[in-house]
């Protein structure tokens, strides 16, 4: 006999539907066609077992499991309970009711029946309500992440038992239902604040610019100076993220397994710092099974590489397409995948390997050599493509001890969200397109037109310190996002010129000063 039952694979951020044909027939022997990888080969084993615990007979004839379509490679072990059910359909154990062809079905098994978390539920219920099913029949532990999309079903089991049970009397089962203390929204408490920040005012200022306009940012001082401290506060001042934005990154957060079930969607900006002794393949992702690297972790946030020059130059070389593109694909012989990385780039570097050149009390000890060498494991490709890029100098005794109030985290973000909001009225008919880093050659000849003062300004510049054309690109970038936090229509004088003395490491005289 012949059953079909409805699953899905996931196929970078997105699920596609799956068909598992079982059909049981004479003769012997059990097999698993349809390009399964080895867990999904290993699958047959475990249902045999949870099928014979829980009281049901595994066929003794012959047995064949296809994965349709047969193209596709199909990865993991959550097609246990797609199988495991068609079996027990195909041998006429349970009612070949609607449920096998109305529902989505995905889940693991243990060895006794019990179904297990499985990873990307976000991307299968989205696939399930695009594809017009009635719902999805999952673990219950992926049961409030699933409930996330509207409209959909979501029937949460933690048993086989349970699942033939519905499949034989579906109406004695109700949907699985968020609480409504679950779906409360709490206010985000950030653990850093730049109230906490004594001094640093041009860095403050700076990342203020880059949350605003979504640019990436370079802080080049010595250390203790404040720069990983003042990274890891830039969460705090990000403006909230959109839905689509949330969807999108906990789309990312699912497939990796690492979407809270009781937050439902990501509401704070992902903020990721890895350490400089990762892989090119775990920064931007890959694998024989290709899976999300850090930038895409950091979707819509912010990614932090601390001491950028001890990151491999494979690895940081590598993220000059994606930080373009916003996108980073990944080809395998069989497959092409591509994973969203729309992120800000914010770094950190020592101005020498000792840490103290240009330090206004203690001496450097490196030689003019090898402060060059040192500065120069950053590529200029990779520097051009940093918009703003800034000298974090010590903070005095007195500014370390003074009692004078500190703007906070709230005040700015609320200038943020503001100048954010200029941004998405400006683009919203640019789809793709939310900020001002964002803007294409026809956006900056549309919003970014200079007046002839500034035009010289610019002019001058860009002769002096021997800038390219996309660090011309990206000063007038900035330059507008300067101008949104101001509230002013037109790029001004003045909004250039603090533009440009965001290029510290553009200058020729920089870390040559001997």
């Amino acid at each position: 006999m012949l059953v079909k039952t409805r699953g899905a694979s996931l196929f970078g951020t997105d699920a596609i539907g799956i068909q598992v044909e079982v059909n049981v027939s004479m003769g012997q022997g059990y097999c698993i066609v349809g390009l399964p990888d080895m867990a999904v080969k290993e699958s047959l084993h475990r249902t045999e077992i949870a099928i014979k615990a829980n009281g049901f007979q595994m066929p003794r004839t012959k047995l064949v499991i296809n994965l349709a379509p047969a193209d596709i490679k199909k990865t993991g072990p959550a097609f246990d309970l797609p199988i495991a059910i068609g079996i027990l359909a195909a041998s006429d154990q349970i009612v070949n009711s609607k449920v096998l062809t109305d529902y989505l079905m995905m889940g693991e098994l243990s060895l006794n029946g019990a179904l297990q978390p499985i990873k990307g539920v976000l991307a299968m219920a989205i696939y399930a309500k695009e594809a017009g099913l009635e719902g999805l029949i999952i673990p219950t532990t992926n049961a409030a992440e699933a409930s996330l999309i509207e409209g959909l079903k979501v029937y949460g089991f933690d048993h086989l038992n349970q699942v033939t049970q519905f499949c034989n009397d579906p109406a004695s089962f109700h949907p699985f239902q968020q609480k409504d203390a679950d779906q409360e929204t709490t206010p985000i408490n950030y653990p850093v604040d730049f109230a906490f920040i004594k001094g640093q005012f041009q860095a403050k200022r700076a990342i203020e610019i880059a949350a605003a306009g979504g640019h990436n940012l370079i802080m080049v001082g010595p250390p203790g100076a404040g720069k990983t401290l003042l990274a890891k506060t830039s969460i705090s001042i990000l403006p909230e993220m959109s839905h689509a934005e949330m969807l999108e990154t906990s789309k990312v957060y699912s497939l990796t397994g690492k979407l809270s079930a009781k937050s439902g969607l990501m509401h704070t900006r992902p903020f990721r710092n890895p350490h400089h002794s990762l892989s090119a393949i775990a920064l931007v992702g890959g694998g024989s099974i290709p899976q999300p690297g850090e930038i895409s972790m950091a979707h819509n946030g912010v990614l932090f590489l601390d001491e950028l020059p001890e990151f491999s130059r494979a690895a940081i070389e590598i993220l000059r397409q994606p930080m373009e593109a916003g996108f980073v694909s990944i080809s395998r012989s069989r497959q092409t995948v591509a994973f969203p990385c729309r992120f800000m780039l914010f770094a950190s570097m020592n101005p020498c390997p000792c840490g103290y050149f240009n330090h206004p009390q203690k001496a450097c000890s490196c030689s003019p050599n090898s402060v060059r060498k040192y500065l120069h494991k950053i590529s200029g490709p990779l520097l051009d493509r940093i918009d703003l890029q800034i000298e974090v100098v010590p903070v005095s005794y007195e500014a370390l001890t003074t009692h004078t109030i500190i703007e906070n985290s709230f005040t700015i973000r609320n200038r943020v969200q503001i100048a954010r909001g200029i941004q998405l009225e400006r683009f919203k008919q640019r789809p793709g397109i939310n900020t001002n880093a964002q803007m294409q050659s026809l956006d900056l000849k549309e919003w970014a037109q200079l007046d002839e003062a500034s035009a010289k300004l610019l002019k001058i510049a860009m002769e002096q310190f021997h800038l390219s054309a996309r660090a011309y690109d990206r000063i007038i970038k900035v330059a507008r996002t300067i101008a949104d936090l101001e509230g002013s229509k037109d790029i001004q004088n003045q909004h250039i010129s603090e533009s440009i003395q965001y290029r510290m490491l553009d200058k020729t005289a920089w870390g040559q000063s001997y």
